[in-house]
């Protein structure tokens, strides 16, 4: 990964989003629930969860065919009110290893929309 002007530790990212990304990996669902705003979008790949009733099934069912490990391994800014959370994966879905860039947008102190590439 090259080191870009608005890198950031991960440990930079808003409190948020850092918390967001705990309950995502332990599977807290209404924890990641309350830091969202009311109509949330979550953009995974090609598939959109729009509002907050297809949210939380995106958040309880993603990834659960299969079994790995989750690490937030780094961060950058892109602008005043977007995020992005580097997680990495090591599992038995295809391919086995994966890096994927969460892209979060702020509304205030809660996320109105993630995006998962």
């Amino acid at each position: 990964m090259t080191t870009q002007e608005n890198d950031l530790d991960p440990s930079q990212l808003p409190a948020t989003i850092r918390a967001f990304v705990a309950a995502h990996i332990a599977r807290e669902v209404d924890a990641a629930m309350r830091l969202l705003v009311a109509e949330p979008l979550v953009v995974d790949q090609d598939e959109t969860f729009a509002g907050a009733e297809q949210v939380r099934g995106f958040l309880r069912g993603a990834g659960t065919e299969f079994t790995y490990t989750t690490e937030l391994v780094a961060a950058r800014r892109t602008d005043a009110g977007h995020w992005v959370a580097v997680l990495h994966l090591e599992g038995d879905f295809p391919g086995g290893v994966a890096d994927l860039d969460y892209t979060f947008d702020l509304a205030g102190d809660l996320i109105a929309a993630v995006r998962i590439r």
